[in-house]
């Protein structure tokens, strides 16, 4: 659940302004409100209410500091009694303001009853309200299928959201489901998924005019993890319920798109599976031969996400889009490398690369470029097949399982492979313990300008 914000004309005023302005913002205010700040010792930072002569609430005042642009107002939303506040006019940071509100209203509490009330802000200008809405719609998405319960969000389960979705918009839904993925041509998918009592599934979602530019996005759906035959510790396996955020991602990064209209071609595959343990899981050794032909011999199990990637990468290549976009909770070399609050990347387009840098800096939404280091790819070799599944050496693990992926790319397609946490280990503003989306509005932002230009 989460509060949007409204479209309205009343309410109490909340002025919001960082310290610098705040001397300069006090000089226009009425002379009983300069008092009252004044007296009351408000420097221009935090929250301030000011009651009129009656002690009735006529005024809200929140001056803001932190790094953070976007989430540095986020604090606001908890602070506030529940009222309406209208945001002054023409506040030249109000859809900011706007979605940090949203995003800070957040709470996972489909199990929970909640009986608070909360307060509401307004702003009286619609399209700002809009676009906000659409920014804080997408996010919570992610957020609330990161944190379902694995129990309640299996692949038959991320079917049907991938599904409510394409219809929402008026996209199309397709899905290949259990053995058919053998028949279909989808073998790794199958390999990992087929120890569970919930079926194996491919995802895929079309939306968008077909005359214009192809945008292919890939999730990583593991909808939980056990780490298959090569058994994760009780500790490690504990969330993995957030194994499916990638998936949760592209289905987020698909709303972005398809409520701004976005002018492309829009595709989106998921690989949705369960790794399980049963009398036919997969196992250490055995040799995989995927879609595209590649064989891979399994070193690890528990490297499952990489082998439902490759099909659906092989897959998305078969249109020829202009860019591939995949998203995964793929490695934990990746949070050692950058920390759990950093998504990295890889990219084979140099200039896409920095222009994501650039706007995810700009954003409050930062990513982080890691090297396809070529000279790993070396590592990735198997005695008995084409190519392991996974690299024995804790070195590097990020960059070989990417590396892994870009042998099932068109060297000629655009591609950009994102390696993210997926999850808040703490609570920061705007940001609840819990599932995160991490740089889709910064890869929307860029997609974006590049097709919008």
């Amino acid at each position: 659940m989460y509060q949007p914000v409204s479209f309205e004309q009343l309410g109490t005023p909340l002025s919001v302004f960082n310290p610098s302005q705040f001397q300069s913002w006090l000089t226009t205010q009425p002379p009983s409100i300069q008092a009252w700040l004044n007296n009351t010792g408000y420097n221009g930072i935090g929250l301030a209410l000011i009651p009129d002569a009656n002690g009735q609430l006529i005024q809200a005042v929140y001056g803001y500091s932190g790094t953070s642009q976007l989430f540095s107002s986020a604090d606001l939303f908890k602070a506030l009694p529940a009222k309406t506040f209208l945001l002054e006019a023409n506040h030249p940071d109000a859809l900011d303001i706007a979605i940090a509100w949203g995003l800070a209203s957040y709470k996972f509490d489909l199990y929970k009853k909640n009986t608070q009330t909360a307060a509401t802000l307004a702003i009286n200008d619609q399209a700002v309200v809009t676009q906000a809405n659409q920014f804080i719609a997408a996010t919570c998405l992610v957020r609330d299928l990161i944190n379902s319960p694995a129990g309640d969000m299996m692949p038959q389960h991320m079917a049907k959201a991938a599904e409510q979705l394409a219809t929402e918009f008026g996209g199309q839904f397709e899905q290949i489901v259990g053995d058919d993925l053998l028949t279909q041509n989808y073998p790794t998918i199958h390999a990992v998924g087929r120890a569970s009592c919930h079926a194996p599934r491919l995802l895929d979602i079309r939306w968008g005019n077909p005359t214009h530019p192809k945008v292919t996005l890939v999730g990583k759906g593991v909808c939980f993890d056990s780490g298959g035959l090569d058994l994760k510790p009780s500790q490690a396996m504990r969330n993995m319920k957030k194994d499916m955020g990638g998936a949760a991602h592209v289905l987020g990064l698909a709303h972005l798109i398809m409520s701004h209209n976005l002018p492309v071609q829009l595709r989106v595959l998921i690989p949705s599976v369960e790794n399980a343990v049963s009398n036919n899981a997969f196992r250490p050794g055995d040799v995989i031969t995927t879609r595209q032909g590649i064989t891979v011999e399994i070193d690890n199990t528990d490297a499952e996400g990489r082998l439902v990637l490759c099909d659906a990468l092989t897959e998305a290549c078969s249109d020829d889009p202009e860019v591939i976009i995949d998203f995964a909770t793929l490695t934990g070399a990746c949070r050692v490398a950058l920390g759990t609050e950093l998504p990295g990347f890889f990219s084979t387009d140099k200039q896409l690369a920095r222009d994501l840098m650039e706007i995810g800096e700009q954003n409050s939404d930062p990513v982080w470029q890691l090297p396809l280091h070529a000279a790993y790819t070396d590592m990735l070799k198997s005695d008995v097949a084409d190519m392991v599944n996974s690299v024995p050496s804790p070195f590097g693990g990020a960059i070989t399982a990417a590396l892994y992926l870009q042998a099932f790319v068109k060297a000629d397609i655009p591609w950009m492979h994102f390696d993210v946490m997926a999850w808040n280990n703490r609570s920061l503003p705007g940001r609840p313990v819990g599932g995160e989306a991490m740089g889709i509005r910064s890869v929307f932002t860029l997609l974006q300008q590049k097709y919008t230009a």
